[in-house]
């Protein structure tokens, strides 16, 4: 069990303090008692800046996760590997694959199996339930259960839209905490409520007590969002920083409906989860 967790989003739409820049990625840095991991990198643009704002370290990360390949969640990858031989970095192997929407090419800027695993430490593939560092895990593929949950849009594995990209490289990170386990999503692609089931199935947890994170609810169906707000009340989570790509319609319902538990989670947000928190 982590005893200390700290929370900084260093990367998402909306900036909330002086000086910080907001864009359209994500990024957290996950500090516990004695480890320092990196979850999405953002474009790339925000992250140094916003780091050094913040007065926080990129150099001496222990590991970073990539959530998914998308080019809002790795597009900081190549900056952040010039300083890295010592930083082991985590991702489906799916990441690296090329990928599409409607907008054109959404993917990873490095697709090469051989570039990567020559600037990290290690370079390890998550397909399954990993643990990144101590007390902190990544999942793996999410199965998809439920009937209302889909990758969100339009995605393929080529620029003629004929071989479409399931997003299998979907994960997200899990961790165990005094006040009860912590989820942090990059844009839950597999769904939130399959996300959340899942790590229910891998832990034995019937309760979570943070869900942080994009839920790409942006073009769910009112049902959708309803089934996901239900399975939050569900699992009774206390603390939720939904954000990126949740969407609006999506947010507006989550705040109406969960009031209190609901917490900004922009650009600079620092979360401290631990015996001594507040």
């Amino acid at each position: 069990m982590i005893e200390q967790l700290v929370i900084t989003v260093l990367v998402e739409n909306t900036a909330g303090g002086r000086g910080l820049l907001g864009e359209h990625g994500l990024s957290f840095l996950i500090e516990t008692d004695a480890h320092r991991v990196l979850f999405d990198t953002g474009q790339g643009l925000a992250l140094p800046h916003n780091a050094q704002q913040l007065n926080i370290s990129l150099v001496d990360l222990e590991a970073i996760v990539i959530s998914h390949g998308h080019y809002d969640h790795t597009g900081g990858l190549p900056a952040l590997l010039k300083y890295a031989q010592h930083t082991d970095l985590f991702l489906h192997p799916a990441a690296i694959a090329p990928k599409y929407s409607p907008r054109g090419d959404i993917g990873s800027p490095l697709q090469d199996e051989q570039t990567l695993s020559k600037q990290v430490c290690r370079l390890i593939w998550t397909e399954k339930p990993t643990e990144v560092v101590s007390g902190v895990w990544v999942t793996g593929t999410i199965p998809r259960r439920h009937p209302l949950e889909d990758t969100g849009g339009l995605f393929w594995y080529s620029p003629n839209q004929t071989d479409i990209d399931p997003i299998l490289d979907d994960q997200a990170l899990f961790m165990k905490t005094p006040r009860g386990f912590v989820v942090i999503l990059g844009c839950a692609h597999a769904g939130a409520i399959n996300t959340l089931d899942y790590i229910a199935d891998i832990t034995g947890a019937s309760t979570f007590y943070g869900v942080l994170g994009g839920m790409h609810l942006l073009q769910a169906s009112t049902d959708r969002i309803h089934a996901t707000i239900e399975h939050l009340k569900r699992y009774d989570v206390q603390l939720i920083g939904a954000n990126h790509c949740t969407g609006m319609k999506a947010m507006s319902q989550l705040w109406h409906e969960l009031g209190d538990r609901c917490v900004d989670c922009q650009t600079g947000t620092q979360l401290v989860m631990g015996r001594q928190a507040s």
